[in-house]
Order: structure tokens, then sequence, then C-alpha cells
């Protein structure tokens, strides 16, 4: 069974950095994505990252390109999302999907928003000024 677990949220303040880790568990051989998915009150679902196992191909969607970045650690099996010049906006729960799908990140990432994939139970990361 796949599963993801998500840890590395907290209090920071604005214009501090924080890191994601997503630690996966029950991959097969096939092509695995990790994708970073955010969820605020009073917003929409909102993808940020994805990256894949096998290529290290990834994608960021407009909004965080330049502050975040998803790296990975296959021997660690975790993939990671370094928040940089964090701002009060990036306020929200944070979840780490896992989707199989045979996609480009953009792709997957886009597949996640609408809830497929496996979800992990999400990391809180709060922004204050």
């Amino acid at each position: 069974e796949v599963q993801v677990v998500e840890s590395g949220g907290g209090l920071v303040q604005a214009g501090g950095s924080l890191r994601l880790s997503c630690t996966y568990s029950g991959l097969t051989f096939d092509d695995y994505l990790i994708g970073w998915l955010r969820q605020a009150p009073g917003k929409e679902r909102e993808g940020v990252s994805c990256i894949k196992l096998s290529d290290e191909t990834t994608y960021y969607v407009d909004s965080v390109k330049g502050g975040f970045t998803i790296s990975k650690d296959n021997a660690k099996s975790t993939v990671y999302l370094q928040m940089n010049n964090l701002e009060h906006e990036d306020t929200a729960g944070y979840y780490c999907v896992a989707d199989r799908k045979s996609m480009t990140a953009a792709q997957a990432l886009a597949v996640m928003r609408l809830g497929f994939g496996t979800w992990g139970q999400g990391t809180q990361v709060t922004v204050y000024s």
C-alpha cells in the first residue's frame, strides 16, 4: 500500500524559510510522481509543485517560482519542499500526494488537484508578519 507522510510545517515569520518533508513507502516498480498541494480556509486547493521520482523532472506553479524548490533523496525515500521568502499568502495546510500515472509533472499535479492519488495527512504552515 502506498503511503506518504508530511512533516516540517510550523510557524514562521514573513520572509523566513521552512523545509517540508514527504516520506513515502509502498511504491512499486511503476513510475511515481510526488506532488505538493496546499489548502487554505476560504481558498481553492492549489497545486504547488511536483517531481518525477524516475528522472527528477520538476514543475512549479507560477505563484511559487523562485521561492520554492522541490527535491528528492531516493535513498531516504523522501521528497522535500524548500520554501524561501515565505509570505502571509503562503499560509495553508500542505499535502503530499503520490501518483503512479505516466504523465508529465505538470499534468500529474493537475490531476492531483482534482483529488486523485494517495494523500498524506497534511502539515500546517503559518506565516506571520
